[in-house]
């Protein structure tokens, strides 16, 4: 698996950000975008339960970085979301996040990620839209801007 950079500030991958949940996104072999992760209490809703919002941040982040298998260095904004929550997304549990692509045409693509636990229930989906910005941020900065791949802990 190869992994793919991260930034400083990210709310769902910011390596420097105290309140981020720190996720590392892999490209796999079969061309779809991992990362093992779990939620602390700190992003809990009701106790046991991770809020909501905290859900599809992490949904919209992985069904992303799935459209940029050609260039880890693409970015994407999102356009729309379509979650569906299908259990209760436990805290304190180990979860493996899935995003794959689903259509690219133009500047305009579909992502899809889905939240399982460690034995693959599917606790939660998304289908999501993206515009291609990458224009916006040039190349000439990107590592001092804090996007580059960060050594494994």
């Amino acid at each position: 698996m190869q992994k793919l950079p991260g930034s400083k500030g990210c709310y769902v991958c910011g390596r420097e950000n105290p309140i981020s949940l720190k996720l590392e996104f892999y490209f796999t072999e079969n061309g779809e975008v991992t990362s093992e992760f779990s939620f602390s209490e700190n992003y809990a809703g009701y106790p046991g339960m991770v809020h909501g919002g905290n859900i599809v941040a992490v949904l919209d982040e992985t069904a992303g970085r799935a459209l940029t298998t050609d260039d880890p260095d693409r970015f994407m904004v999102t356009s729309e979301l379509k979650v569906k929550y299908i259990k209760p997304v436990p805290t304190e549990m180990p979860l493996v996040v899935i995003g794959k692509p689903v259509k690219k045409r133009g500047r305009m693509a579909v992502g899809y990620s889905e939240i399982q636990t460690k034995d693959g229930v599917v606790l939660a989906t998304c289908e999501a839209f993206f515009v291609d910005v990458t224009e916006k941020f040039g190349e000439d900065n990107l590592e001092d801007s804090g996007w580059k791949v960060y050594p494994d802990d």
